[in-house]
């Protein structure tokens, strides 16, 4: 195939992906309703016109043409208002966000409808009800994220050199070849070529690259033996570390933002392989994926400056630069253009995809309407609020009527749509680019 319809199967396998990881979400709020017996009219897949439905019992199962969202349809999400009259309101979490008033869905209610309201249901049942989507993405990521580590595999260092440093040069410092009063590196004087692979360093037995990167950069000044494989022969060489300025790392031997820290330095590269992970370094791995998640989640109002910069600006975007599912695509439609294996292509949209849905997740977990956590910290405070009543003998203050939110819930909504946009413009006019 051409390098432009690998391209366009990158991206028609990430939309893909997408909406299955939408309606996989949906899955989980509709089973749940229907196990609890609230009526559930709709099930969409996307948003705008309706390509395709079918009525199945009560609920039209359909998918429309914007693949960006989807939602179930439940009567009664909120309490009667003062006019007694009960409504029907979507469980979408932030795809539908807010639909209409109370008042404007109080005509779909049918006769019967009075025992199969959302609202009605004990805060327990409501919580696993919206709770069920979100839970949905993080299933499907921890499954995505299984396949990849144990399956497949994933690209990462390897304890093997790729290529050796001439010298000693500090950390960003930009040149290609090692100015006159630049010292040898100790990997170039202790004799390490490329290829060889490293078995031992100072006697510390070595299995990964993250483990060799931290004896080596805790071993400025000091001399050690490192035994390397060589084409099938084991050879001890002897090199004295030096301290240099290099980039930093967090623990898990990442690289993190910063200005260089003095370290060990040895002067190497190394080289890519493919590692399959056993069960607890993939439980591992996916827990330092959360980590990021959350932090990442964390600092996102920071970096709406950067965003508008990006799309002002003239400087590339930072590669932790918030990206939209326009950019997604994009980076899924480039990989397939690339020149490389098959099983990296798959690797890759495999990570991409559990990626999103593990932010799914997390970010439906924000305790804000009209997310999924908005209704699950509703029904926690009426549950916290009957106890607090039966405590202290007082009347059942009833239902907690989330509809009173909703003029916050119309400004956190707006916001979010805000943030999409912004985050589609960049993603278009300065996307996010593949190292």
């Amino acid at each position: 195939m051409t390098t432009a319809a690998m391209w366009v199967l990158g991206i028609l396998l990430f939309l893909v992906g997408l909406l299955f990881s939408i309606a996989w979400h949906e899955l989980g709020h509709l089973s749940t309703a229907k196990i609890f017996g609230i009526r559930v009219p709709q099930y969409m897949v996307g948003f705008g016109r309706t390509v395709w439905s079918r009525r199945k019992g009560e609920t039209e199962y359909g998918i429309k043409a914007i693949p960006l969202g989807g939602y179930i349809r439940m009567i009664g999400m909120f309490p009667p208002g003062p006019d007694g009259r009960i409504t029907q309101r979507s469980s979408s979490p932030w795809r539908s966000m807010i639909e209409d008033a109370r008042e404007a869905s109080y005509e779909e209610l049918q006769p019967g409808d009075e025992d199969r309201l959302f609202y009605t249901r004990k805060p327990w049942q409501r919580v696993i009800v919206m709770f069920a989507g979100p839970f949905m993405n993080l299933i499907l990521s921890v499954a995505l994220y299984l396949a990849l580590f144990m399956g497949i595999g994933m690209q990462t260092a390897v304890p093997t050199i790729s290529t050796v440093s001439e010298c000693v040069v500090p950390a960003g410092v930009a040149t290609d070849t090692c100015p006159k009063d630049a010292p040898k590196s100790p990997a170039n004087a202790a004799g390490l070529r490329p290829g060889d692979t490293v078995l031992a360093f100072d006697g510390d037995r070595i299995s990964t690259y993250k483990q060799l990167q931290a004896d080596i950069r805790k071993s400025p000044g000091k001399t050690v033996t490192i035994l390397v494989e060589r084409k099938g022969e084991q050879i001890p060489l002897t090199a004295t570390l030096t301290s240099n300025a290099v980039n930093p790392v967090d623990k898990d031997g990442l690289p993190v933002k910063g200005a260089p820290v003095k370290a060990g330095f040895l002067g190497f590269s190394p080289a890519t392989g493919v590692a399959h992970l056993s069960l607890g370094q993939s439980v591992d791995q996916m827990t330092t994926m959360a980590r990021h998640g959350i932090s990442s989640l964390a600092e996102l109002p920071g970096k709406i400056p950067g965003l508008w910069h990006a799309i002002v600006g003239h400087d590339p975007r930072p590669a932790d630069s918030p990206m939209g599912m326009v950019g997604a695509a994009r980076l899924g439609g480039e990989v397939f253009a690339m020149n490389i294996p098959a099983t990296q292509q798959l690797a890759f949209m495999v990570q991409l995809l559990a990626g999103i849905n593990l932010s799914l997740f997390l970010f439906n977990m924000l305790p804000l309407l009209p997310l999924d956590g908005g209704h699950i910290a509703g029904a926690l405070w009426e549950s916290l609020r009957r106890k607090v009543a039966g405590l202290f003998r007082r009347p059942d203050p009833g239902p907690f009527d989330v509809a009173k939110l909703m003029p916050a819930a119309y400004v956190v909504a707006g916001i979010f749509i805000c943030f999409t946009a912004l985050v589609a413009v960049a993603d278009v006019v300065n996307p996010v680019k593949l190292n």
